[in-house]
């Protein structure tokens, strides 16, 4: 099978340098001008020859032919003629002219000549999409990839109004977090390499293998409704206009994390620079229930119970530090091949890449706090916990997709195939106090972690056509498997008073933690469509429907270490010392042990499935002159299991957690102010439901901070036995309404003005949990509003002389107001918690939604000298980020103000190599979220500092 594979891919490349060797191309497209819609079967032909093509269903037309420089006559019925000149055709390469439009022929005019330059997908294509699309949305070009200097989607997609991103990968849009955000790829729902989150890491996706990215802000009944703020969908490329064949590489500097040689680590295996574990860091236990318990062999070394203890006891890695070591920079590879062949009456096309990125960030001074209130007249907050360390992350990411496309006479079909391998190695080091209800000790903490994921997704896609191509058939198949293991997480904190250090239940006992999940997903929809006149004018019919299936396997181990009177100098790698481990004594009582804390019930260990089916139904139809309506009507059914149990041992099989139908209509209305101009409204109801991992009963630990995740099954009491969450988690509805007005001029400029206001009933927040500290929960609270308006603005400054033509402004601005209307419960609880002088209203900020997201970006594209250059700034507002309750304070994100430069030069005369330059966080900014309470000074929830960071990239294509 890999002989044929390999074989097939040889035909390939020798068709496409036998087919380039002798002649050169012409490729384009061809639209209406006014609806935007591709056009079928205009005549493309080269003035005075007989050499010319017809578009196909796409719009698209191929030309091969001799070098030179041509004149392109473009006709089609009832449409006025269009001639470009200077169309220059070189022997083996592809000249690219793209999104010719084509004007009704509504009098007897004389042919249009035009002078056109061979090009590649520009905004100026994105914005007509934009102008003409039923939906509400924004999105970027590869294009201005290109220009921007941007390697991944994750840096692209946050040029787009209203967009932030998280760490580098994950989307939020109008500053709605991530639950309300959804990603797909080529219109496919795929689950991410964390799958509790609704959008993917964008960063797995180079720009060179992406043909745009649209975010969706508004709905229309073929979308999934599991949206609020928007959905980000990524295109690749099926059908590359041209041959390609490039290679890349980057490096990557940072004065506070790079060649340091305080940088924290520790051992781990063979095959970690590869992104997955070689089994140095395997369960001792190989995942067995079958485990014996220190109260089973106490005394008792010798029986058979006994010896699979010790045999267990010596499986554990010993390796408990964290250790110094010098740090190397980031660095990256990738290779990129891709082409499009026509041979008879198809066309044949394909996309290989291969992306390797290996990171490396150290962080000094990071700290971690945990602060509550107290009496009411003491206005500042009482600390209860801080640490502040030093810790380490290196971070390999290894990805690669292979795409097939055919195009027949009425049928289009692709093949995606992704895989990404990610592993994370972690280590720190922290001194750490508590001061929670008075017991007041110092400690020293090490932390080692290993997180190791991997995604596989198939995408088999098909499209067909009638002859005239009124009648449009979809279908998309796309399976995914997700498998993330967190081998061997290592906790171990000393208490050292003055020279004495110490192990026991006040400072916590080390802890071993074992994680596993694996999650089977299949989507499936098919769309149909049916064009049709309405009073004359175009319209269409989309009707069809979807499937989703997703099933997860979820198990954590977690073992607590305890060193049992043995002598102990604040090593940590001397509790694994053998001699030290049990029995270390003739009765077989002293030494290092073991306790399973996951027996005998195990809240960590569930199994979940949903199944979501759909169908809709949409009408796109102009009622009057330059107005258009689109309204639709979705149905989805949503079924969600859950098998697993809670601490008292409760179990429930495969319990219907939840069990929705509902009805999501939608209405957008669009009126042509005039041709350039536009004004949108548009109506939705959509939906937002917990993830596995919140509909349950786990109890998830972050070692390095300390808190830990509770599943939204469990109930929350105070101490008087007030039932403060009834652990019944439910999905939210959204209303939303959205208003804009958009102005498209030439080269890509445009003005918009959008208004939008959401009506949440019953929103999912993250809230502090009353009965434990260091503990956070999603849970359902009162009703929420957010209104806000967009305002983007893109312009060259040509307008201010024609000297300033290369350079260009980019901005968008979003601001927002949100507000929960509390629940009894919630408002009770802040008004017992009131600070003297306090006033408490019944309503709040929304979690997650920042008050406003500003983008601004100045940029240089210069035509003759390959020099592109930009200075791009980001920033969000203050953001609450956890909910607080009883006596602890919400908790809110500073905002990170983000300034980075990028710049590219194309070198040769070929313009074959690409060198590159970036700076990030110029303005070496710190990311940081504190306590805020009334009249008190905010406090520190967490803070790190990233510093700024250099890189230099280097690109050829052959």
């Amino acid at each position: 099978m890999r002989k044929a594979k390999l074989l097939t891919l040889g035909f390939l490349l020798s068709l496409s340098l036998a087919s380039h060797a002798q002649k050169g191309i012409i490729r384009g497209s061809v639209i209406d001008n006014t609806s935007g819609e591709p056009l079928i079967g205009v005549t493309v032909i080269l003035n005075g020859t007989t050499t010319g093509a017809a578009t196909d269903f796409d719009g698209k037309f191929e030309i091969a032919t001799e070098p030179g420089t041509y004149t392109l006559q473009v006709s089609f019925i009832s449409y006025q003629k269009l001639s470009i000149e200077g169309v220059k055709v070189i022997d083996g390469e592809v000249s690219v002219i793209n999104n010719i439009r084509l004007k009704e022929d509504v009098e007897e005019l004389a042919e249009v000549v035009i002078t056109a330059e061979a090009i590649k997908t520009t905004e100026e294509a994105l914005l007509t999409v934009k102008r003409k699309s039923a939906n509400l949305l924004d999105g970027i070009s590869s294009a201005n990839f290109r220009k921007i200097g941007d390697s991944d989607a994750g840096e692209a997609v946050k040029r787009v109004p209203g967009v932030s991103i998280e760490g580098g990968k994950y989307v939020y849009v109008r500053g709605l977090g991530d639950r309300y955000t959804k990603s797909t790829l080529n219109g496919v729902d795929i689950p991410g390499l964390d799958p509790d989150r609704n959008t993917i890491q964008m960063d797995l996706f180079p720009t060179n293998l992406i043909d745009d990215i649209i975010v969706l802000k508004s709905f229309t009944a073929d979308l999934p409704a599991d949206f609020t703020g928007g959905i980000v969908n990524i295109d690749t490329k099926d059908f590359p206009e041209e041959k390609t064949f490039s290679v890349s590489a980057s490096l990557g500097y940072n004065p506070n994390m790079h060649f340091n040689s305080n940088y924290l680590t520790y051992k781990g295996g063979s095959t970690d620079f590869l992104g997955f574990d070689d089994g140095t860091r395997d369960i001792p236990t190989g995942r067995s229930q079958d485990i014996p318990l220190y109260t089973d062999v106490v005394g008792r070394p010798n029986s058979e119970a006994g010896q699979r203890y010790m045999n267990i006891l010596q499986g554990f890695n010993p390796t408990l530090a964290a250790m110094r070591d010098r740090s190397l920079m980031n660095f990256g590879l990738g290779v990129n091949l891709g082409n499009q062949i026509t041979k008879s009456k198809n066309t044949y096309g394909y996309n290989f890449a291969l992306v390797y990125r290996n990171d490396t960030e150290y962080y000094e001074g990071a700290e971690y706090g945990r602060f509550g209130k107290n009496d009411p007249e003491i206005l500042e907050l009482d600390s209860r916990e801080y640490q502040k360390g030093d810790f380490g992350v290196n971070s390999v990411s290894l990805s690669g997709i292979a795409g097939l496309a055919l195009k027949r006479e009425r049928a289009k079909y692709k093949l995606n195939v992704l895989h990404s391998q990610n592993g994370e190695s972690k280590a720190g080091i922290f001194d750490y106090r508590n001061t929670d209800l008075g017991a007041v000790f110092d400690a020293i903490q090490h932390n080692l972690e290993y997180s190791e994921r991997s995604l596989t997704n198939v995408l088999v896609n098909g499209v067909h056509y009638n002859r005239d191509a009124s009648w449009e058939v979809e279908w998309k198949i796309s399976p995914t498997r997700s498998r993330i293991e967190d081998p061997d997480i290592r906790y171990t904190r000393f208490r050292v008073d003055g020279s004495n250090v110490s192990i026991g239940t006040e400072s916590g006992y080390p802890e071993r933690i074992w994680r596993f999940l694996e999650e089977d997903n299949l989507a499936g929809k098919l769309d149909i469509s049916k064009k049709y006149k309405f009073k004359g004018e175009s319209a269409k019919v989309i009707f069809g429907g979807g499937y989703t299936y997703k099933q997860r396997n979820y198990e954590i181990q977690n073992f607590q270490i305890i060193p049992q009177g043995i002598a102990l100098s604040g090593d940590p790698n001397e509790i694994f010392v053998e001699e030290n481990l049990w029995p270390s004594n003739d009765s077989g009582t002293r030494g290092t042990r073991y306790e399973p804390l996951f027996m005998p019930n195990n809240t960590n260990k569930y199994d979940a499935d949903m199944i979501n089916s759909s169908v809709y139904v949409s009408n796109e139809f102009s009622p009057l002159k330059r107005f258009k309506a689109i309204l639709g009507i979705r149905a989805e059914s949503y079924t969600q299991h859950y098998t697993g149990q809670n601490q008292q041992g409760l179990a429930v099989d495969r319990e219907e957690v939840l069990d929705d139908l509902d009805l999501f209509p939608s209405l957008n209305l669009i009126y042509a102010l005039s041709e350039k101009q536009n004004l949108r409204f548009s109506y939705s109801r959509t939906i937002a439901r917990p993830s596995f991992k919140e509909a349950s009963y786990a109890e998830i630990l972050d070692p390095l901070t300390g808190r830990t995740f509770i599943g939204g099954f469990f109930q929350d009491v105070n101490s008087s036995g007030e039932v403060i969450w009834d652990g019944n988690l439910t999905a939210t509805r959204i209303d939303n309404f959205d208003l804009r007005w958009e102005v498209f001029q030439k080269r890509g400029q445009m003005i918009s003005l959008s208004a939008f206001y959401k009506a949440f009933d019953r929103p999912i927040e993250i809230v502090q949990y009353v009965q434990a500290p260091n503990n956070f929960q999603a849970r359902n609270v009162g009703d929420g509003q957010v209104m806000g308006i967009e305002v983007e603005v893109r312009q060259s400054l040509a307008l201010l002389t024609p000297k300033l033509e290369n350079l260009s402004v980019t901005g968008n601005v979003t601001f927002t107001e949100s507000k929960i209307d509390m629940t009894a419960t919630e408002y009770n609880s802040r008004v017992r918690n009131a600070r003297e002088g306090e006033t408490i209203n019944n309503v709040r900020s929304m979690a997650g939604q920042a008050p406003y997201i500003i983008n601004a970006g100045l940029s240089y594209a210069g035509i003759s000298n390959g020099i592109e250059a930009g200075l791009y700034y980001n920033v969000q507002g203050e953001t609450l980020q956890f909910v607080g309750i009883a006596d602890k304070p919400d908790v809110y994100s500073v905002p990170f103000h983000s300034l980075n430069f990028n710049a590219n030069k194309i070198v040769g005369a070929e313009e074959k190599m690409r060198i590159g330059v970036k700076v990030s966080n110029i303005l070496g900014d710190k990311k940081e979220s504190v306590f805020q309470s009334f009249g008190a000074k905010d406090q520190l929830f967490d803070r790190i500092a990233p510093g700024t960071s250099f890189s230099v990239s280097l690109g050829y294509n052959f």
